[in-house]
């Protein structure tokens, strides 16, 4: 059977055909070398069979990369990573925000902000050169739920709201309204969004500059991805708005405070600092 003739089931339920091209461009995101990859592939295909879960196949070139080198099981747990901001969307719209500073923005999160008719609450302002955006981050902790369009005609009423208070208070440093997920958009939402002049970002939206795209080019990790933080760890880091793992370069003040030994705090702080400056 060749490998184009297996269906894999994906976390939504829906079936489709193996893609072993897929599955080597993920693997490339990771920074493993071609030797490396082409050995996970040929283990990966062989261990192929009807109805295999696309979790099944991630499982197993997770571990598989996390043999090899540590820092690529890393960058390849990306998605999952995010998801495991949760469960709330808090520490999501923390990570943006971060996203945004590095790209040279200010930023504040949670604001009330009036508008004509109603105040709204806007998860982030962000702020450049005086022009300013107002972001709202949709969160799904579960995988194979994505962004219809009735999140950019929601996001859209409010930035219209908010808007027009600007307009008639004759304020013309409001720029552009976001929406940010960490799944993906529909089809309607992407149109809906683009014909409207929303800023839509999502996993892998918009092609070369989507949130994975923003992330993989600024390094900006979340602490998530760590392979040898645990679970307990990375909630206490979470639960002090410490979402990157660039906060942690240079400082490890919260490392000690969960009274991690020494040796383990050097494997820690080496993966990181090769996640953030490789």
């Amino acid at each position: 059977m060749q490998n184009q003739d297996f269906d894999i089931l994906k976390s939504t339920g829906e079936k489709v055909k193996f893609s072993l091209h897929k599955l080597r461009k993920s693997l490339q995101r990771s920074g493993a070398d071609d030797k490396a990859i082409a050995y996970i592939l040929d283990v990966v295909r062989d261990e192929l069979y009807q109805g295999i879960s696309t979790k099944e196949i991630y499982n197993r070139a997770f571990a598989l990369l996390k043999k090899k080198k540590s820092v690529f099981a890393s960058k390849y747990k990306l998605k999952k990573a995010i998801y495991e901001l949760g469960p709330t969307g808090f520490p999501f719209e923390r990570f943006v925000a971060a996203i945004l500073k590095y790209s040279g923005y200010q930023v504040r999160v949670g604001q009330i902000i009036q508008g004509n008719c109603v105040s709204h609450e806007v998860d982030i302002v962000a702020d450049k050169n005086d022009d300013y955006l107002l972001i709202e981050c949709k969160f799904h902790g579960e995988e194979g739920r994505n962004c219809n369009v009735k999140v950019p005609l929601y996001i859209q009423s409010r930035f219209q709201d908010i808007k027009t208070l600007n307009k008639n208070k004759n304020k013309t440093t409001l720029k552009e309204g976001w929406v940010v997920t960490n799944t993906r958009f529909t089809k309607d939402a992407i149109q809906y969004g683009e014909c409207m002049g929303l800023y839509l970002l999502s996993w892998d939206y918009p092609e070369k500059n989507s949130l994975k795209d923003r992330i993989d080019r600024l390094r900006l990790y979340p602490i998530t991805v760590s392979t040898l933080l645990t679970n307990r760890e990375k909630q206490f880091l979470l639960s002090r708005d410490v979402v990157l793992c660039k906060q942690l370069t240079g400082d490890v003040f919260y490392l000690d405070h969960l009274g991690i030994s020494e040796q383990r705090k050097k494997k820690i702080l080496n993966e990181i600092e090769m996640l953030c400056n490789e």
